[in-house]
C-alpha cells in the first residue's frame, strides 16, 4: 500500500505542477482579440481539433495517442518559456531549454509514466510518426486560425512576412494536405491580400535575379 501511495503522490505532485502551464502566455490572441492565449488553452483547443479533424489526416491515425501527445507537448514551457515561432535568437537555445525541462517535469512521475510521457514528447518533437505529423500540423493550423480570426493582430504586431510563414509551414502538409491547403488559402493568402501579413515574395524573387 505504501508503494502505491508513493506512486499516487508523485502523480498528484506532477498534476499540481503542470497547473503552471495556465500561466505561460503565447503570442497568439484568443478569437475575440481581448487577450493572448495560454499554453493550457492552446493544448485543449488542439486536443478537440484532433478528434474532430482526424478525418482530414493524410493517413489513418491513433486519435487517442495524438491527443495524449498534444496535451503534453508544451508542458516543457513551464520551465523553458514560450519561444515565439519567429524568434530566431530564442530558437537557438530552445531545444536545450526544453530538453532540460522535459527531464525535470516528466521525471516527477513514477518511472514508467515518466518514460511514457518523455517518449511521447520526443515523438512529437521528431515529427516522424503519422500521429506526430498530424499533431504538428494542428500545432501550426491552430495559431493561424486564431490569427485570422483576430484580423492578423499578432502578425501585424510582429511584422511577420509571408516568406517566414511559408518557411515555418514547409512540413505542415505532411500531416494533412487538406488542412494545409485550406490554411494557405483562407488564413495566409487572405491576410496577405488584406495587408496583415507582409508580402515579401516579389522582393525575394528580385533579389535572386
Amino acid at each position: 500500500m505504501l508503494e502505491r501511495d508513493n506512486r499516487f503522490q508523485k502523480q498528484l505532485d506532477f498534476i499540481r505542477e503542470i497547473d503552471k502551464e495556465k500561466q505561460i502566455f503565447r503570442q497568439t490572441y484568443i478569437a475575440d482579440a481581448t487577450r493572448k492565449e495560454n499554453d493550457a488553452e492552446h493544448a485543449w483547443h488542439m486536443a478537440i481539433m484532433a478528434f474532430l479533424f482526424s478525418e482530414y489526416a493524410n493517413e489513418e491515425i491513433d486519435v487517442l495517442r495524438t491527443i495524449r501527445m498534444i496535451l503534453i507537448h508544451d508542458v516543457v514551457e513551464i520551465d523553458a518559456g514560450d519561444t515565439y515561432a519567429y524568434d530566431e535568437v530564442g530558437k537557438q537555445s530552445q531545444r536545450e531549454r526544453e530538453e532540460k525541462a522535459a527531464k525535470r517535469l516528466f521525471g516527477m512521475l513514477p518511472e514508467d509514466q515518466a518514460k511514457d510521457l518523455l517518449d511521447l514528447w520526443e515523438e512529437f518533437e521528431a515529427g516522424e510518426t503519422k500521429e506526430a505529423r498530424f499533431a504538428r500540423t494542428l500545432d501550426n493550423f491552430q495559431p493561424m486560425m486564431l490569427n485570422d480570426a483576430t484580423n492578423g493582430i499578432a502578425w501585424e504586431e510582429h511584422e511577420v512576412a509571408v516568406s517566414k510563414i511559408l518557411k515555418r509551414n514547409e512540413r505542415t502538409p505532411r500531416g494533412s494536405v487538406e488542412l494545409w491547403d485550406y490554411a494557405k488559402e483562407n488564413f495566409i493568402e487572405k491576410n496577405v491580400s488584406l495587408g496583415h501579413i507582409i508580402d515579401d515574395r516579389e522582393q525575394e524573387s528580385g533579389g535572386h535575379e
